[in-house]
């Protein structure tokens, strides 16, 4: 696939989508959201941020061509043998894994739908209500889901200002999720 994609240069573009899945994955991880935000640090509440924070990116390079959807797709690819690997390593067996990964993907594609229209809108009220509901299911009220809306606008707009030629040349920057 890398072949088609990028031509002789598949180890230099393997590295290219490597390093954006890796800083995908650092902004999810930021320490805030888990102990200031009150993130569940959890496979699940960890699945939550990575999934938010995939959803930003490629919302970022929704409508580009080329390349940069091509990595796009990449990108998705890879953070779904991402979460597959990971449910064989928290001990799912090879019977269970398919089943978990269509109720996996059917989360993650209906909260990116639920996101992306209430960032469409610049409905804060319901971007709010839609990261609370996923992110905190079990909490009646979570007052840090508020912080995480804004947080996502921030990314939305920062990720808006980043080149095509920078992200698809390997670098994409999140905002620093501040704790105070």
């Amino acid at each position: 696939m890398f072949q088609r994609l990028f031509g002789r240069e598949r180890h230099a573009n393997r590295a290219i989508t490597d390093a954006l899945y890796a800083q995908i994955v650092a902004a999810a991880r930021q320490t805030v959201f888990y102990s200031h935000w009150n993130v569940p640090d959890t496979p699940l509440g960890r699945f939550e941020m990575v999934s938010l924070h995939m959803f930003l990116f490629q919302h970022r390079l929704r409508g580009e061509d080329g390349v940069a959807q091509e990595i796009a797709q990449v990108l998705i690819d890879e953070f779904f043998l991402d979460v597959d690997h990971s449910l064989r390593e928290l001990g799912i067996g090879d019977v269970g894994v398919p089943k978990r990964m269509k109720k996996l993907a059917k989360m993650f594609y209906g909260r990116t739908a639920a996101y992306d229209d209430a960032l469409e809108r610049s409905d804060r009220d319901g971007l709010t209500a839609a990261l609370a509901r996923n992110v905190r299911p079990d909490a009646d009220v979570w007052p840090e889901a508020s912080r995480l809306a804004l947080y996502v606008t921030e990314a939305c707009n920062q990720l808006a200002a980043q080149p095509s030629e920078s992200i698809v040349s390997g670098t994409v920057a999140f905002p620093v999720a501040n704790g105070g």
